[in-house]
């Protein structure tokens, strides 16, 4: 991992002009509002869609999108090739729904046609042919990662396919996740990681964002915070995927 001590720790939220749906920018507004309660020293940058993707980052927040948007975003990240080199260069990424299949292989665009992703993670999108999936989810989140149980909103008709390289991010208690029926959600390798949650999810789930700063800094552990707030959202919104018909 790069070194953080020169210039501070480097947030970079991606294209909030095309990829910013269902309040996703409060994922790096909690990012940034929980590194800088432990006094570290953090900038943030936004990069439009018109705007080449810094390669110096250390940790790229991606936001969910309708799908024309999502096409346009796509097109752009291949082209600008930045994402891409930053995460060759140790760099963290941690993306929602649209920006979550974007970085994949490959998805369904606005056309009903294959549309080459980042190929960041080792999954593929199709288009589910069922219901949508909508609603609120709580899954177990990965053992390796160590972090507790995830709450996040999906709303979404994408289905998403792991690849042999790919751990899927959590396993569903109730809801949808990826779609796919496995009982997976999302998919993470390394550095990368991708899911279905809305909610923000950052906000439902602060751990995570701890868990992107701690890979950020590379250290173990972080000092406290005060997460009353954030533990009374957590609860009111699992109690609320406890209450969903089975």
């Amino acid at each position: 991992m790069r070194s953080t001590s020169q210039n501070g720790l480097r947030l970079v939220w991606v294209y909030p002009d095309l990829l910013s749906t269902y309040g996703d920018q409060g994922n790096v507004l909690v990012v940034e509002r929980r590194a800088r309660q432990r006094g570290l020293d953090v900038s943030r940058l936004d990069v439009r869609s018109d705007q080449q993707i810094p390669t110096s980052g250390d940790i790229y927040l991606i936001g969910g999108g309708e799908d024309r948007p999502q096409r346009l975003a796509a097109e752009r990240l291949m082209r600008d090739g930045g994402l891409n080199r930053a995460v060759a260069n140790g760099a963290i990424v941690f993306s929602v729904c649209a920006g979550y299949q974007i970085l994949g292989h490959e998805f369904v665009n606005d056309l009903g046609q294959r549309q080459q992703g980042l190929g960041l993670l080792d999954v593929i999108s199709t288009r589910g042919e069922g219901a949508r999936c909508v609603g609120d989810v709580l899954a177990d989140i990965d053992d390796p990662l160590g972090l507790p149980p995830l709450t996040g909103f999906e709303n979404h008709q994408g289905v998403t396919h792991l690849g042999p390289t790919a751990r899927p991010f959590a396993r569903v208690r109730f809801g949808n996740g990826n779609g796919t029926g496995d009982g997976y959600e999302g998919a993470y390798k390394d550095t990368v990681f991708g899911t279905y949650m809305h909610g923000p999810v950052m906000a439902r789930n602060p751990h995570i964002a701890d868990h992107l700063l701690k890979l950020a800094l590379d250290v173990n552990g972080l000092p406290p915070v005060d997460d009353q707030w954030y533990e009374a959202l957590r609860n009111e919104r699992i109690a609320a995927a406890t209450a969903q018909p089975a």
